[in-house]
C-alpha cells in the first residue's frame, strides 16, 4: 500500500509541476494556481494529512526551483492540504475536504503570505490583499477536485469511508 501512495504522490506532484507552467492567474507577485487546490482535494481524500502536505511542499519547491512559483505557494499550498485532509479524516465527507482547503488557503494561507511578502520579498501590500485572489483560486480548484472524486465515486474506483 506504501508503494501506491508514493507513485500516486509522484503523479499528482508531476501534474502540479507541469500544470504551473500552464494553467495559473497571476495576481500581482502571486500567482494563483487553482490545479494546486484540485491536487490538495485529491491528496487530503485519498492519501491523508502527512501526503498531502508532502505533495504540496514538494509542488512548490519544484515550481519555485524551476522558476515558476513564488514563495507565496508555501503557506497556501501546504496550510489547505493539512486542513482538507484533517477535516476530511474527522468527518470523511467530501464536503469537508473543499472547506479545509478553502479555509486554509483562501483566508489562513492569504494571511500567512502577507509578512512573506512584506518581510521576505519587500513588497508592500495590505494584509488582506492575498485573500480575494487565493479563495477565488481554492474555489475554483476545490471543485473541480470535489468533481473528479464523485466522478470517480460513481465508477467504484474510489470508496468514501
Amino acid at each position: 500500500m506504501k508503494t501506491k501512495k508514493i507513485t500516486f504522490s509522484a503523479l499528482l506532484i508531476a501534474v502540479g509541476v507541469f500544470t504551473g507552467n500552464l494553467i495559473y492567474i497571476p495576481v500581482g507577485i502571486s500567482k494563483c494556481f487553482p490545479v494546486q487546490h484540485s491536487i490538495n482535494v485529491l491528496a487530503a481524500t485519498l492519501l491523508g494529512p502527512y501526503y498531502s502536505v508532502a505533495i504540496a511542499f514538494c509542488i512548490s519547491l519544484l515550481r519555485n526551483v524551476l522558476g515558476t512559483g513564488s514563495l507565496l505557494a508555501f503557506p497556501g499550498s501546504m496550510i489547505g492540504a493539512f486542513l482538507a485532509a484533517t477535516l476530511y479524516k474527522k468527518g470523511h465527507k467530501l464536503i469537508h475536504a473543499v472547506l479545509g482547503e478553502v479555509i486554509g488557503t483562501g483566508i489562513i494561507g492569504a494571511l500567512i503570505a502577507f509578512p512573506i511578502a512584506k518581510f521576505i520579498l519587500g513588497k508592500k501590500v495590505a494584509a488582506l490583499f492575498f485573500v480575494a485572489p487565493f479563495s477565488i483560486s481554492t474555489i475554483g480548484g476545490s471543485i473541480i477536485g470535489y468533481l473528479i472524486l464523485k466522478a470517480l465515486d460513481r465508477k467504484t474506483v474510489i470508496t468514501n469511508n
